[in-house]
């Protein structure tokens, strides 16, 4: 067998696009163009938010390129003096280029990861660019990312007279299909006019010979009349409240159907879905819940000893929530779920007060929302009792290190598995020990990848969390599962985030089943707490750290910081525990899962990641991809 030579020469350096053109899925959604597109709107929208653009203009040609057109300030053209380029050509060829990394040009803008527009260039065959700015009209172009008409001037204009247009067409070699959703891109230019009142947002479909302009000056409650008017919903006219609060804006519309049939839970951060929810959304719904818990206790609404769940009160709730923060932060490039820990409680008391407030001057309409969550509850009681978790009576003996809860309701209950008897303690009594159960692990599991189902079990570990949650390794009948949820809590630095890994690979391979119907979620603890003055915060990491750091700083200057890193779960407090990681209502869970269509990408990737055979293929990711992996 030939021995590789391995030495300086087989190095690699991706420079410039390059990067984005090996690893697309790294950068971007590869389903379809929508994300690429998504990118120019929002260059767009961020123009608007600062106040410079009154109107957008989409048009999607029949030769399936997109033209994306706003009247903001147009892209810088003077020379940057650094990379002696035109601001264009920088922003346009340049990852983390761009002016959205200080506060000098945009209080908020969406596209904070800096590298946008630029994977949009990237990933298309062609793409051109219009810029007014100044008196003068200028033209860029390139293919495949690379400038092939450097920037130009071909015209005048009037002084006022700005604004960019962007022309770009996919290439088909980086998507599952090159073709965009247009359904998709018209439901995000008519949200973007109802979260930017007063903007004029306009599509046009050259193909289907259409166009459609929107313009919402009342915002959400514009939206509300037009959208909600003829279905039955509670209250009747749905609430819609704005708030400002120092570097926060929060503008969310809510009401319940009583049928379930309004199909509407949407969330936005400074303007950009969040299709996976996030902080924000925690806040709403506690919110929500704390309102009316407060309501029932102080007017003896309900059954005695009620206590609505978080569920109860969601079930039936539909709501569009938008917020607007100077340092949103983005579980991956794609934005697709809000992370910034602090945010959670600071919606969740804007919420409660105004909708507690609301349920105050509005008693009958109140009443009748809160009986449909009690109706929900009790239904919810009423079928529980017929799905009745099993008893281990029969069988092997529960593992002994695992403390369980008292509910035999499958559908509530939920396994924590925790590292070490240290954070197993922690947890005991941060947990609620009606619906959670703790199973402590010892030190690291075995990487399971690669080692078949008939060995696995020789690792007592695994015998004891396949005892304990009553699926035995490889089975595809899970009938037998003792717990709704399997929450994976580990520390929050390295060796947490390493253990987290090996137990994600082993149900990824093994209990795949536990993955595909929603059973596995991994906890976000903390890594550090935050104290200033009477307030505190919670991050989970450093840079989540150095970012609330220079927001307090930003707002007192002289303020006395004082910062706790937890060195384990073990060393939090039960209470911050619970208040950080257990409690249902204020906790954030990342859900284990990968779709029927993705499935085959998302097991080769962990296999180059897991599998001691691709130790080639995972040194060369690392090396290319590494400093843009999401850990």
């Amino acid at each position: 067998m030939s021995e590789t030579i391995y030495t300086a020469q087989s190095l690699e350096v991706l420079e410039g696009l390059d990067p984005v053109k090996v690893r697309p899925n790294m950068y971007t959604d590869t389903t379809n163009p929508n994300h690429i597109a998504q990118e120019a709107i929002d260059n767009g929208i961020d123009e608007a938010l600062a106040g410079h653009a009154t109107w957008l203009n989409v048009t999607l040609h029949q030769d399936n390129s997109l033209s994306v057109e706003d009247n903001g300030r147009g892209i810088p053209v003077d020379e940057h003096p650094e990379h002696k380029k035109s601001g264009a050509e920088l922003i346009l060829t340049k990852l983390h280029a761009g002016a959205k990394f200080s506060k000098k040009a945009y209080q908020y803008s969406g596209g904070l990861h800096g590298v946008g527009i630029s994977v949009t260039n990237a990933l298309s065959s062609f793409l051109h660019a219009e810029i007014k700015r100044d008196g003068f009209c200028y033209a860029i172009a390139f293919q495949e990312g690379i400038t092939v008409t450097p920037l130009t001037q071909i015209n005048t204009t009037a002084k006022r007279n700005t604004g960019t247009c962007i022309t770009f067409k996919p290439n088909p070699k980086y998507f599952d299909t090159p073709d965009f959703d247009a359904n998709a891109l018209e439901k995000l230019l008519r949200t973007k006019a109802i979260l930017c009142p007063g903007l004029t947002v306009s599509f046009t479909h050259e193909a289907n010979q259409t166009s459609q302009t929107w313009h919402y000056p009342d915002g959400l409650r514009a939206f509300a009349m037009e959208h909600l008017n003829e279905q039955e919903t509670l209250p009747s006219d749905p609430m819609v409240h704005h708030t400002v609060k120092a570097s926060l804006e929060i503008s969310w519309l809510a009401g319940w159907s009583p049928n379930k049939n309004i199909n509407l839970h949407d969330s936005y951060v400074n303007m950009i879905p969040t299709p996976s929810g996030g902080v924000h959304i925690n806040g709403l719904r506690l919110g929500l819940l704390h309102a009316i818990r407060e309501f029932c206790d102080l007017r003896q609404f309900g059954p005695k000893g009620l206590k609505l769940k978080p569920e109860d009160v969601w079930e039936h709730c539909f709501y569009l929530l938008s917020i607007r923060i100077e340092n949103p932060q983005f579980s991956g490039q794609t934005k697709e779920k809000l992370v910034n820990q602090s945010l959670t409680a600071v919606i969740s008391q804007v919420v409660k007060d105004q909708f507690s407030l609301w349920l105050n001057q509005h008693v009958p309409e109140a009443e009748q929302i809160i009986q449909l969550c009690i109706d929900t509850h009790q239904a919810k009681i009423k079928i529980n009792q017929k799905t009745q978790r099993k008893k281990w009576t029969p069988g092997p003996k529960l593992p002994g290190k695992l403390t369980d809860c008292v509910s035999n309701n499958v559908h509530d209950t939920e396994l924590f598995l925790v590292e070490g008897d240290s954070a197993g303690g922690s947890a005991r009594q941060a947990r609620d020990k009606a619906i959670q159960a703790i199973l402590p692990l010892k030190g690291k599991i075995l990487n399971t990848w690669d080692i078949h189902q008939d060995k696995i079990l020789s690792s007592q570990a695994i015998q004891d969390l396949c005892v304990a949650i009553g699926v035995d390794v490889g089975c595809h009948d899970i009938s037998g599962l003792r717990y709704g949820k399997i929450c994976i809590l580990t520390d929050a630095d390295s060796d947490g985030n390493h253990i987290s890994t090996l137990l994600c690979a082993l149900f990824l391979k093994h209990f795949p089943k536990l993955v595909l119907e929603g059973h596995i979620f991994v906890a976000l603890p903390p890594l550090y707490r935050i104290d200033h003055g009477k307030n505190w915060y919670y991050v989970q990491n450093e840079e989540h750290k150095n970012l609330k750091i220079a927001e307090i700083q930003k707002t007192h200057p002289n303020a006395n910081i004082n910062i706790q890193r937890f060195k384990g779960l073990g060393e939090m407090n039960p209470s911050q525990l619970k208040e950080t990681t257990m409690d249902p209502a204020a906790r954030n869970l990342i859900q284990l899962t990968y779709g029927a269509e993705a499935s085959n990408q998302d097991i080769n990737a962990m296999a180059n990641l897991m599998s001691k055979k691709n130790v080639r293929a995972r040194k060369h990711w690392i090396y290319e991809m590494g400093k843009t992996a999401e850990v």
